[in-house]
């Protein structure tokens, strides 16, 4: 399954935040929107950040609480690894587990088009298999059913 099939069946809209937004503003649009990270955008679309809730977390961790005064670019990773519309769902899968991530933000022309979580992957991978499974029983019921007498 492709990843654009996959973005299509989701159709959600994405949160985003500003480099500039506080830590505090960030961290509300996480819980309220009941999200795990915020991609970082310029003003033109194009990804310049993310921002997950364990970036938070090891942050506050790491100054012991005093982080309301930092912003979302004092803490967001930079170096994004980022999927094509064209790649395949086992790809963003793999990409997810080789750099240990859990969500990888979409791009075609530069511009951020989508983010596929870990959950949507797994949802994704397991719809494909039920489609593989189900063909795979209907061909196998289909050469159960045939009379072996006819190949002699």
């Amino acid at each position: 399954m492709l990843v654009k099939n996959t973005l299509e069946q989701l159709n959600k809209k994405i949160i985003t935040a500003s480099s500039k937004m506080t830590i505090e503003e960030a961290m509300d649009l996480l819980i309220t929107n009941k999200i795990g990270c915020l991609p970082v955008l310029n003003d033109s679309n194009q990804i310049v950040g993310i921002l997950s809730d364990k970036d938070i977390f090891h942050k506050i961790h790491e100054t012991k609480g005093d982080y309301k005064h930092l912003k979302v670019e004092d803490i967001m990773t930079t170096e994004v690894v980022v999927g094509i519309p064209e790649d395949e769902i086992n790809t963003i899968a793999n990409i997810m587990d080789n750099n240990w991530i859990r969500h990888v933000p979409i791009v075609e022309d530069d511009k951020m088009i989508g983010l596929l979580s870990i959950g949507d992957v797994n949802r994704a991978q397991m719809e494909s298999t039920k489609i593989e499974n189900r063909y795979l029983k209907l061909y196998t019921d289909g050469m159960g059913s045939r009379d072996k007498s006819s190949d002699f």
